[in-house]
């Protein structure tokens, strides 16, 4: 699902979790890929019949006006397209007697399996919210032998789960046998703590807790390969490990450079596409100012057909995304929605939330 389909899809959604009905109207039906649309009309109908025993004359009314658009919806539809359907139907008008029935079908973005048919208070949108979760998630551990963090990386998201400072002292300049016992002190206490971190990456990230696409190590200096390369993480563990990456930095600063460093195996995944391209538009702002534009100039720039790629802040309204992204794509350009939350997207919120690649030089 690209940027687009999930933003088209999260805004039909917060839609129609706007609506609640006073008692059990609002219908939902899901329609699995390759299913019959004329069975579950069928169904309908008999659900329609049932309805006329309902003893509450305005719930009755209601609900037999959502099964009607929904039949009549479905008919209209008159196959279930290749992905499935999800189709809703009720009066969603907010005043008391007054009767606004509004039908609405979606498309799944892959092909969905639920056959499901409810009459309740609110529309039933978990199985489409799953969609726009971002399910692969990557175990994320960054180490030295003064500290340690672990995160998970989940779409545009880091979570760091634990953190932790060792009890190992620095190097001993002392020569002779006081310096070797040092040296084999410091070294159990290294093990002790490589130990301690390795506890927690076999349980947090093993099949059963979290569920990680892959797990990347790294941190300054040797400690990373000998955290690897011994067996302080178990088989299951360590088969998930995708790349170990020598880094200067350890802590929020390690974490950034790890990502960067791994973009390559990450190129796939929201936060890395986000970075790459977030990184592009304020180097061509500083370097070439006149292949950029920001702010109120980036309509300007789309009016004369000039914007080859739209960054648009999450923050906007979803209204002024759509307007944006509309008037984008009809001067045939891209748009992508950049989180807010992250360093540079806080810097493009502070430019006024777009930013705009430019396809030739432009003068404001």
């Amino acid at each position: 699902m690209n940027e687009k389909e999930k933003f088209e899809l999260s805004t039909k959604l917060k839609e129609l979790s706007k609506f609640k009905a006073r008692h059990t109207e609002l219908v939902s039906v899901y329609i699995p890929s390759e299913y019959d649309i004329q069975k579950v009309i069928s169904q309908l109908s008999e659900e329609l019949s049932l309805a006329r025993n309902i003893k509450s004359s305005s719930t009755k009314k209601n609900v037999m006006d959502a099964l009607e658009k929904m039949i009549r919806g479905l008919k209209g539809i008159g196959k279930t397209p290749e992905k499935g359907l999800a189709a809703f139907a009720g009066n969603v008008s907010s005043r008391d007697g007054h009767s606004d029935v509004q039908f609405w079908s979606i498309e799944p973005p892959e092909k969905m399996q639920i056959r499901k048919y409810r009459c309740d208070q609110t529309f039933l949108l978990e199985p489409l919210n799953e969609y726009l979760e971002d399910n692969e998630s990557y175990g994320l551990v960054l180490l030295d032998r003064r500290e340690a963090q672990i995160a998970v990386l989940k779409g545009k998201s880091i979570n760091t789960i634990y953190s932790e400072t060792s009890a190992v002292p620095g190097k001993y300049k002392a020569g002779g046998q006081s310096a070797a016992r040092f040296a084999r002190v410091r070294e159990n206490l290294a093990r002790a703590f490589y130990q301690k971190v390795a506890d927690v990456v076999n349980s947090e990230f093993s099949d059963s807790a979290i569920q990680v696409k892959g797990i990347i190590i790294g941190g300054p200096g040797p400690s990373k390969e000998e955290f690897y390369n011994e067996n302080f993480l178990n088989q299951e563990i360590k088969k998930k490990v995708i790349t170990v990456v020598d880094i200067g930095y350890s802590g929020e600063q390690g974490i950034n450079e790890l990502l960067e460093k791994s973009k390559d195996i990450l190129a796939n995944e929201a936060i890395i596409k986000e970075k790459k391209l977030t990184e592009r538009f304020f180097n061509i702002l500083g370097k070439t100012p006149d292949l950029a534009a920001y702010g109120k100039n980036v309509e300007k720039a789309m009016e004369l057909g000039a914007v080859d790629t739209l960054l648009i802040c999450d923050f906007l309204e979803d209204s002024e995304i759509k307007r944006l992204g509309n008037l984008c794509e009809n001067q045939g350009g891209d748009w992508t929605i950049i989180d807010s939350s992250t360093r540079d997207g806080n810097t493009l919120k502070g430019l006024g939330g777009i930013g705009a690649i430019l396809r030739y030089k432009l003068t404001f």
